[in-house]
């Protein structure tokens, strides 16, 4: 049996588990918060086929009841009106049901507890995440990436069904920990496939999909996740989530049998077309020993992806982690309202991996060198973002926000495409997702620190608005150190 384009299934197959990935990503962050709005009926009147409130006046307060029957009685200076009052609107979500939000706080404190929170347990995800990604690169190297992505996928895909059992703040945070530690592989895992799979020049192409498979993710985890947790609640939510990856393992496991120079399935002519287009092809295995950490530090060039991560990744990490609860908090937007914008954003960012890696593809099979292809790139995405993000944060409705938020996700993966490529471009073989690992745990490091100094900025535009500081220190610091772009002898 031989199949035609089988570096594209395999692509594919890593496009699909990276939507998976994102979507139990977003589990916490899209059921973190939310304005669930309650009809406003009086005592006499038959209850709505919809959510429904009664004010009691000897409490002072709202007896909420959602059409599923659960009920919440809440303070009525603790609820917010729309449409002259007909409609009462209560904030909830995980961070509510597990106690962890006082629900007799003022709006404002609440949305501070609850953002100071997300934010601990986010650090904790990303710790896990960076020690992952270090290890997982080392892991894919020595094991190859059929049985690491297998193992990844098992890892996080059962961290998030597990979720669905948290109690309080210690157990959730666990839990995150332990996806953490599966979802990291997928990005050392997916360079080091793509430098096997696929010739230099379709590498940033290969890349750009796989990015663009995250932004995919990302645009449906708002109403995928928020559509489970309107009709089921956020426990099964997280039970049926996280159990498509673990379906995902049984096509991966059978068509990834083996590398393009030993594949049975793959045609004499993709494997020469592949191979010849490597400019490692020719190294001997005996030759490709792959570097240790140190040597890697050793070489100026590979700070240009440890240092240009560094500071790029916090923009993307700020807009997975907080998003949600800026559209919530910034324009008062419910449930349904979030659900069906908050996808905007991704959509840019779809746009710009796809064009980004097509671009210095396209630049390579021009004649361009990988050097000037790959810079280039990276410069165009650096000035798309910097306008957009200023313009964003001044943006008065959610909807000119939510667009302008997609040109700077657009800008971001345009240059990150390009950046994630350069492990390939420098080395060959086991290398590849050392540095690549190396690259993503500096990446987590710089979101970390994102991340704390978030909780000294109470000003939603403000915090935003700061990320475009954090372009001109990755490109600078990227063209300082790697010279010309080229593989190292």
């Amino acid at each position: 049996m031989k199949l035609k384009g089988l570096r594209w299934w395999i692509i594919g197959l890593i496009m699909l588990i990276t939507i998976i990935n994102y979507l139990d990503r977003g589990t916490l962050n899209y059921m973190w918060v939310a304005n669930i709005e309650y009809h406003l009926v009086d005592q006499a009147s038959d209850a709505l086929d919809d959510n429904t409130a009664r004010y009691l006046s000897e409490q002072n307060a709202y007896k909420l009841v959602a059409k599923n029957g659960n009920e919440i009685i809440q303070n009525a200076e603790n609820v917010a009106f729309k449409n002259d009052g007909k409609i009462v609107v209560n904030r909830e979500g995980i961070a509510y049901d597990l106690g962890m939000v006082d629900v007799n706080s003022s709006p404002e404190e609440s949305t501070k507890q609850a953002k100071e929170i997300l934010g601990t347990i986010t650090i904790f995800f990303m710790i896990a995440y960076g020690i992952s990604q270090l290890f997982s690169g080392k892991l894919y190297d020595k094991i190859g990436t059929r049985k690491g992505f297998a193992i990844s996928v098992l890892l996080w895909g059962t961290a998030d069904a597990l979720t669905s059992l948290a109690q309080g703040k210690i157990s959730l945070t666990a839990f995150r920990m332990m996806l953490g530690l599966g979802e990291a592989g997928p990005w050392p895992g997916t360079t080091k496939s793509n430098a096997e799979w696929f010739p230099q020049k379709e590498r940033a192409f290969a890349q750009g999909l796989f990015g663009a498979a995250a932004s995919i993710g990302s645009i449906l985890a708002p109403i995928v996740i928020l559509m489970l947790y309107i009709s089921l609640g956020w426990k099964t939510t997280f039970i049926v989530v996280g159990g498509l990856g673990i379906l995902w393992l049984i096509p991966w496991l059978i068509i990834n049998k083996k590398g393009p120079k030993e594949h049975p399935w793959i045609t004499e002519e993709e494997r020469e077309y592949i191979l010849s287009g490597q400019p490692e092809a020719n190294m001997k295995p005996a030759d490709d020993k792959g570097k240790s950490w140190g040597e890697l530090l050793a070489n100026k060039k590979n700070y240009s992806v440890i240092l240009g991560r560094f500071f790029l990744d916090p923009i993307w990490w700020m807009f997975v982690t907080f998003l949600p609860m800026y559209l919530v908090d910034q324009f008062g937007l419910n449930i349904k309202e979030l659900a069906f914008s908050a996808w905007i954003p991704y959509v840019g960012a779809m746009v710009g991996s796809l064009s980004g890696g097509w671009f210095s593809g396209f630049l390579i099979r021009r004649g361009k060198t990988v050097n000037y292809s790959r810079k280039i790139a990276m410069l165009i995405g650096g000035v798309i973002i910097v306008p957009s993000v200023i313009a964003s944060v001044m943006a008065t409705n959610a909807v000119v926000a939510v667009v302008l938020m997609a040109l700077v996700l657009g800008g971001f993966q345009f240059t990150m495409t390009n950046i994630q490529t350069i492990p390939s471009d420098l080395h060959s073989g086991k290398s590849v997702g050392s540095l690549a690992g190396l690259g993503g745990a500096s990446a987590v490091l710089g979101t970390i620190l994102a991340i704390l100094f978030s909780g000294q900025i109470e000003s939603w535009p403000l915090l935003f608005g700061l990320l475009a500081a954090l372009v001109p220190l990755s490109l600078l610091s990227i063209f300082l150190t790697i010279g010309k772009i080229e593989q190292i002898k």
